[in-house]
């Protein structure tokens, strides 16, 4: 099955003073469809900027971002966004909720964006609430909820749409070590349901260790997994 995420020479510079600031160069790394790849590296090293090219968040100084097929860097904003809308999932470390919609709410407004009645958008709100475990809390607001339940509430919001690709910055990270782990197994159980690719940024690498492979983020080159420590 083809790659729904290609990676091509990818480097990003930043202007600093009368120079540049290279924060990476020439990666390269593929995504399969239901792959569950893990992003790890020190704080600084590039990962959030790493995952915001790959969701053409944010352009590439060089280099090319396939998304199922499609040479994508360099299309109209327009074009871009679209992309972004109907293929690729967003989770971050904050979960950036609407606090004055309820879970329910917070998961549809995305499907009503991209065309959906508010009906059908419900139905399947609801589906992905209740394989998160939330199915007794459709109801609650951001406030009545605990973290890992927030941050469940944004997967799901995240795998409204059916996206083909889930980006995930540090998901588990603003959590304590118990909660993060049952989000984190939410999480990797829902995507494997799903059948999507992942790639998911963690310093955590116990959590690392548990996706299909691993890429370090280092000194601006990513390194496989099976050469860590090398």
């Amino acid at each position: 099955m083809a790659d729904v995420l290609m990676l091509e020479n990818i480097s990003r510079r930043f202007k600093e003073g009368e120079g540049q600031l290279e924060v990476f160069s020439a990666l390269n790394m593929t995504l399969a469809p239901g792959e569950i790849v893990a992003l790890v590296g020190q704080s600084g090293a590039g990962k959030s900027s790493l995952l915001h090219i790959a969701g053409l968040l944010e352009a590439p100084s060089s280099g090319e971002i396939h998304i199922a097929g499609v040479a994508a860097s360099r299309l109209p904003d327009t074009e871009r966004t679209r992309i972004r809308r109907d293929t690729i999932g967003f989770v971050y470390q904050a979960h950036h909720l609407l606090p004055e919609f309820d879970a329910l709410e917070n998961v549809i407004l995305p499907q009503m964006i991209a065309g959906k009645s508010r009906a059908e958008a419900a139905v399947e709100a609801a589906r992905l609430l209740g394989v998160l475990g939330l199915g007794n809390r459709l109801s609650h607001r951001p406030s009545q909820l605990s973290g890992g339940e927030q941050q469940r509430v944004a997967i799901a919001r995240a795998l409204a749409n059916k996206p083909r690709i889930l980006l995930a910055d540090e998901p588990t990270g603003n959590l304590d070590p118990r909660t993060a782990g049952g989000v984190f197994d939410a999480l990797i159980e829902i995507v494997r349901a799903e059948g999507l690719a992942a790639l998911i940024a963690t310093h955590n690498f116990e959590l690392a260790a548990r996706m299909d492979r691993a890429l370090l983020l280092h000194q601006g080159k990513l390194v496989a997994g099976d050469q860590l420590g090398r």
